[in-house]
């Protein structure tokens, strides 16, 4: 699958409102970040809470572009807690952190505007 960055492209392939049901996307709290040199683009290792039920989550997020590490600490985020962990160089993702392009192409992280209860889906 590739994604598509480019503002112009058409949208994806039409699908069903259960197919979108089966993405579980959530917002947390980063409680912790660090460098992750290791990684081929400037990323880094997020910890994300996530409420009581699913709990901590580690992250890779190639976002290092936009955002310092010092300032994501206690950002609110959303991210996909339902695929399956992939392995980024030495880390384990076991979420996948949302965001969009900005007009560099780099990754501006997807969150809401007011603070929600961690946890909280998308619908």
């Amino acid at each position: 699958m590739h994604l598509r960055h480019d503002p112009d492209a058409p949208a994806g392939e039409e699908i069903t409102f259960d197919d979108f049901l089966k993405v579980d996307i959530r917002i947390g709290t980063v409680v912790a970040a660090d460098e992750f040199p290791e990684a081929r683009k400037p990323s880094y290792r997020l910890v994300i809470d996530f409420g009581a039920v699913i709990g901590r989550k580690k992250s890779c997020a190639r976002i290092a572009a936009n955002y310092h590490v010092d300032e994501l600490v206690g950002r609110q985020v959303a991210a996909v807690v339902n695929f399956p962990p992939r392995q980024i160089g030495p880390a384990m993702s076991e979420v996948l952190t949302l965001g969009f392009a900005d007009s560099a192409g780099e990754v501006v992280l997807f969150a809401p505007d007011v603070k929600v209860p961690d946890g909280s889906r998308l619908f």
